[in-house]
C-alpha cells in the first residue's frame, strides 16, 4: 500500500468518527482566534478557553487591547504559561494591527507571520479556521500520528506538513488537521497510550512502532 492509499483509507475512518470536527478554541472573529491560538503555545486548549473570557472582557479587539497595560494582560493570561512573552506579543501585535491594518487581521500568511508571537503554525490555524483558506497546521499531535502511521519521517514539523499536504487533497486540509488532533487526543495520545484502542494504528501503523509497542508489552 502506498502512502497516498493509506492516507485515503485513514481519511475515510476519520470522516466516520469525526464528520464535523469543531474548532477547539473559543472565539468570535479572526482577532480573538489569533489571540487564543497564540495563548495555546505550550498550553492546553481547555485552559485557554478558561482564560480567554476574562481577557476578552478586558479587550476583545485590537483597538482596546492596544490601550491596555502589558502587566494587566499578563495577570490574566498567567495560567497559560509564558505570560511575560505572550502578554508583550498580544500588546505589540494589537498595536500593529491598529496602525498598519486598520484593526483588521490580515488574511495573508506572510503578513500574519510578521506579527509578534505569531509563528507558522499559528498563522496556519488562523488562515484555516478564520478565513477558510487551505492550510495544514501541524501541532505535536499531528506530528506524532503522522510518524506512527508512516505518513511522514517525523524528522521535523516542517517535513511533516510538507508530506501531509502531498498525501491529503487540498480541499480536506482544514478539516482533516482537526480530525487528526481529536483522534490523537482520544485514541492515540502520547501518554497513557493503549494500542488496543488505536484502531488506525492497528491497521496502518508503522511496523517499527507496532513492534516497539509489542516488545515493551
Amino acid at each position: 500500500m502506498t502512502r497516498k492509499e493509506k492516507a485515503r483509507e485513514i481519511l475515510s475512518i476519520l470522516n466516520n468518527i469525526y464528520p464535523e470536527p469543531p474548532v477547539p478554541l473559543d472565539h468570535k472573529d479572526p482577532y480573538t482566534l489569533l489571540i487564543a491560538v497564540l495563548l495555546s503555545a505550550q498550553c492546553t486548549d481547555e485552559r485557554v478557553n478558561k482564560v480567554t473570557p476574562e481577557l476578552f472582557e478586558l479587550a476583545d479587539n485590537p483597538f482596546k487591547m492596544a490601550e491596555k497595560d502589558v502587566e494587566e494582560i499578563k495577570a490574566i493570561i498567567r495560567p497559560c504559561g509564558l505570560s511575560p512573552r505572550k502578554s508583550k506579543a498580544i500588546s505589540d501585535l494589537s498595536k500593529i494591527l491598529v496602525e498598519k491594518y486598520s484593526g483588521e487581521v490580515p488574511a495573508d500568511m506572510k503578513k500574519l507571520e510578521e506579527l509578534p508571537g505569531v509563528g507558522h503554525k499559528t498563522a496556519s490555524v488562523v488562515m484555516s479556521q478564520a478565513f477558510d483558506e487551505p492550510a495544514f497546521p501541524v501541532d505535536t499531535h499531528i506530528h506524532r500520528l503522522a510518524w506512527r502511521w508512516g505518513l511522514s519521517t517525523g524528522k521535523s514539523v516542517e517535513k511533516t506538513e510538507e508530506d501531509l499536504k502531498k498525501l491529503f487533497p487540498k480541499e480536506t486540509w482544514n478539516k482533516v488537521h482537526l480530525q487528526i488532533i481529536f483522534y490523537a487526543r482520544e485514541y492515540s495520545p502520547a501518554r497513557g497510550y493503549k494500542f488496543e484502542k488505536d484502531i488506525i494504528s492497528q491497521q496502518y501503523g508503522r511496523k517499527s512502532f507496532i513492534k516497539d509497542y509489542v516488545d515493551k508489552k
